[in-house]
């Protein structure tokens, strides 16, 4: 079968044209922008990749039409296919269909740490000797790729609950079945398709009532959205996480990196391993869980997350230049940005920490986080704000109040010479944004040298 992707260079689309082709499909795909690392990762799977959409590329037609979540009415290649009456679906019902069918899901779903989380869990299965699939919205670093089937009934899937296509507004979750699921926590993000809070739980508790009765739900205990969520009825089994649940870390080392287990409130062993911050020890209790749930005992679980390395762009070491430290995170919402810096802070001490962040996820954008921005990056001594001429609203104006050294940058270059100006031998910089930031790593390490 020739399976065609519109926008497939997305990171959920290209894993998907992933798994496509290892199924014996045919592939090829079109987005707006092809560009590495996904175009990359794409061409050498042997996908047919073209830039923009021209209906031509639909020429001769395919035998179905994956379209991506990003498109809508309007888009040439959209209307093409309408036109002609070509086959077409999302790309969430597509996974549901012909990959998750029959198989174990293993879903972790949440407004931070679903990459992370779901890498974690597809490494510790695969530690574990269970060769999970996975679909997951990054590249593990473990695997070195975004997804693969896997040969197992055991399949681990980033469960995103943006909307699945511009003909199916349900959240991409709804579609997965899962029997273990994790939701990780709950907050307001997506504004530009969630009028509030209310709307994204209701979402989440459409998942839940997908999830079978002889199946998981872990939750951290002290979310109250989360609770809420459950509240509306649920009809699994739940596990909880956190001070107070059942699944308790106990923090050996202030950044995180060494802490104990206890499960039912028996030690079950310690972590080390090399990522910082409480948000990612509440990730690995949730990871434990679901893991024990297909069978894998929570030592072996403790055991592999030593060994375990973070998705690439989750505080990423991407250069070290005369001394100074440059990291590549994907940190995109308040929450996400102080919990990073948190981590950090206690992994280095006094050492100076510089935050460069630019505010482009569609919620960003609309301002729909900027009261909490200037409190988010207060662990850092110093930040720098990417705030292009579109960005559409006064982003100086709501970091007015802020306690730590704040600067307003409206171009790369005066980024580069503001924190090439500060940074000393020993200084932390941590770049923060859910895009390639116009390869402002690359070349801010290019500048300290």
């Amino acid at each position: 079968m020739h399976i065609h992707i519109l926008g497939i260079c997305g990171t959920f689309m290209g894993s998907l044209a992933v798994l496509a082709k290892a199924l014996g499909h045919r592939v090829s795909g079109s987005d707006a922008n092809v560009y590495p690392p996904m175009s990359t990762q794409l061409e050498a799977q042997g996908i047919e990749l073209q830039q923009g959409y021209d209906p031509a590329h639909l020429q001769p037609g395919p035998d179905l039409v994956v379209i991506g979540n990003a498109l809508s009415r309007g888009n040439p290649a959209v209307e093409y296919v309408l036109n002609q009456g070509l086959p077409y679906v999302s790309g969430p019902q597509w996974l549901a269909d012909h990959v998750l069918q029959g198989r174990w899901v293993l879903a972790v779903a949440g407004t931070h740490g679903k990459t992370s989380s779901s890498s974690m869990l597809a490494w510790v299965l695969e530690h574990a000797g269970m060769s999970p699939g996975f679909l997951i919205g990054g590249v593990p670093r473990n695997f070195g790729i975004s997804a693969r089937l896997g040969d197992t009934p055991f399949f681990v899937v980033e469960a995103d609950e943006y909307d699945s296509a511009f003909f199916d507004k349900r959240s991409k979750f709804v579609h997965y079945r899962p029997r273990t699921a994790i939701l990780n926590n709950l907050e307001f993000d997506h504004a530009d398709i969630f009028p509030d809070l209310a709307a994204i739980e209701r979402q989440f508790h459409h998942l839940v009532r997908t999830i079978p009765g002889e199946g998981l739900v872990i939750h951290p205990v002290d979310e109250p959205a989360l609770a809420r969520v459950i509240g509306m009825g649920c009809w699994t089994p739940v596990q909880t996480t956190g001070p107070g649940g059942q699944w308790q870390a106990k923090l050996l080392s202030a950044d995180g990196s060494r802490f104990e287990v206890s499960y039912d409130g028996k030690l079950e062993g310690v972590v080390e391993w090399g990522l910082s911050g409480r948000h990612n020890v509440a990730n690995a209790l949730a990871v434990l869980a679901a893991a024990r749930h297909v069978g894998v005992a929570p030592g072996l679980g403790i055991e592999a997350l030593g060994r375990f390395v973070n998705a690439k762009r989750r505080m990423e070491k991407v250069a070290e230049v005369n001394g100074v430290t440059v990291y590549d995170d994907f940190a995109h919402h308040p929450t996400a940005i102080a919990t990073t810096l948190d981590g950090l802070r206690q992994r280095v001490g006094s050492a100076q920490v510089i935050a460069v962040i630019e505010p482009r996820s569609n919620s960003m954008k609309l301002g729909a986080h900027r009261e909490g921005l200037a409190a988010s990056a207060e662990q850092a001594d110093a930040v720098f704000w990417y705030a292009p001429p579109n960005l559409g609203w006064d982003l100086a104006a709501s970091l007015a109040g802020a306690k730590t050294q704040t600067h307003v940058c409206d171009s790369l270059e005066s980024i580069i010479d503001g924190v090439r100006a500060l940074a000393s031998p020993g200084t932390q910089v941590v770049i923060m944004s859910n895009g390639g930031f116009g390869g402002l790593h690359g070349r801010l390490a290019e500048a300290l040298a």
